[in-house]
Order: C-alpha cells, then sequence, then structure tokens
C-alpha cells in the first residue's frame, strides 16, 4: 500500500492525528501499526495492484460500523505487504461530524487491535511488561487471552502511587488466589513493552522518558495508545 501526507480542513481538526499520520518514519509506517490511530497511511490515499487487492481479499462490505479499511489494512499486513508513503501533501482530508468513521464502535476497534497485536506481536513473546499502570494498561491486560495475560511480567509507570501501591490484582479473574501483578517505575521494568500511553499529550514529557531507555521500537517495544 502506498499512500501520502495529508491537510485536513478544517485546518485544526484532529491535529495530533494529523502531525502522526504525516510524520511516522519509514520503519514506523509498520512498527505503529497498533495504534488507536489506525491505518499508518490514510485510507483515502492508497493506492495498490488490483492484484494485490484481490490477493488481500477486498473490502469487508459488513455494512455501518464495520472499520473495513482497517480490517484490510491488517490482512495486508499479515499477507506480508509493505506500507509505504509519499512525503507531499496530495489530499485534502475534510473533517465532518457525519463522517461513515463516526458510527464504527470504539470497542469493535479495541478488540480488532487486541487481536492484531496478538497475533503479530505477543505470538512470538514470552514475557512482557504493560507500559501503564492506569485504566488503559489494565484494560489492555483484561483483554488478553489467558496465554498471553500470564506473559504480563509487570506493569510500569511514572506515578508514585501506583507505583508504591505495588500491584495490580486482577479481580474479574476466577482464579484462586487472584493473580497480582507487580507494577514498578518504568526505569526498573524489563523490556519488551506494550506502551499504552498515548504520544504527544504530554509535552515531551513521556517521549523524554522513552527515549532515556535506549531502545529499539519494533524490537523492545511497540506502541499500542
Amino acid at each position: 500500500i502506498i499512500g501520502c501526507q495529508v491537510r485536513r480542513e478544517p485546518l485544526e481538526s484532529t491535529e495530533r492525528y494529523t502531525r502522526w499520520i504525516n510524520n511516522l518514519t519509514e520503519e514506523q509506517l509498520l512498527t505503529q501499526v497498533f495504534t488507536s490511530h489506525g491505518p499508518t497511511v490514510i485510507m483515502p490515499t492508497w493506492f495498490c495492484s488490483r492484484e494485490w487487492f484481490f490477493h488481500v481479499g477486498k473490502f469487508d462490505e459488513g455494512g455501518k460500523g464495520v472499520p473495513e479499511d482497517l480490517l484490510f489494512f491488517y490482512k495486508h499486513i499479515q499477507k506480508g505487504g509493505e506500507v509505504f508513503r509519499v512525503n507531499h501533501c496530495l489530499l485534502l482530508y475534510r473533517y465532518h461530524p457525519q463522517a461513515a468513521t463516526h458510527s464504527v464502535l470504539e470497542g469493535t476497534i479495541w478488540s480488532h487491535r487486541v487481536r492484531f497485536l496478538e497475533d503479530r506481536v505477543l505470538s512470538s513473546w514470552t514475557s512482557f511488561t504493560i507500559w501503564n499502570a492506569g485504566k488503559q494498561g489494565k484494560k489492555l491486560y483484561r483483554s488478553l487471552s489467558p496465554a498471553n495475560r500470564k506473559k504480563v511480567t509487570a506493569f510500569c509507570d511514572v506515578d508514585e502511587k501506583k507505583v508504591t501501591k505495588g500491584f495490580y490484582t486482577f479481580e474479574e479473574s476466577e482464579e484462586r488466589p487472584k493473580p497480582k501483578i507487580p507494577v514498578c517505575h518504568f526505569r526498573d521494568a524489563t523490556p519488551p513493552f506494550i506502551i499504552c500511553v498515548k504520544l504527544d499529550l504530554t509535552g515531551g514529557a513521556f517521549e523524554t522518558n522513552l527515549n532515556t531507555l535506549n531502545l529499539k521500537e519494533g524490537l523492545d517495544y511497540y506502541h499500542f495508545n
């Protein structure tokens, strides 16, 4: 799939998303496919051969509420497809509240994202740390398959309260005793990480913390924010 950079209309709409979609590096076009932003090149800009389109399997035309572009993109990746972006703004991408994308439920997208992460990354990891001991990190943990939950060695965070408490109890578990997962400071955590912290929201504080660890994206961590 080949896409391009875009300009939003109105200009100030979805600023974080627009910065993300326009500034991903060549490597990040493949490593950041798990985030809540969706495909790393925006669907209205896609080009691919007709042969490849039919090989991937067309779009899921299940109707309103089906994230057909996301599902096609995932199948494209699973079949070994690559992702490229032309670094020129060739599309005016209009935002409006009635857009079909708003009809897709967040829970639907979440489920597809978790399964894709499990298939593409977690299936080959024997253990990992979830970066974020808050709401999103715990939600990811609870959404994982039982086999992948057992691979979670710890949560990590910067919040002293969470770190001081020292553990997260999986209350919904039917196991007895209920699993307790350690919570530690990110500097004391062991990679690889699945990061459940949103990018471009902390004035650079999170990104600075991550950079201090000298890790390689796509090997030592993936973003799932």
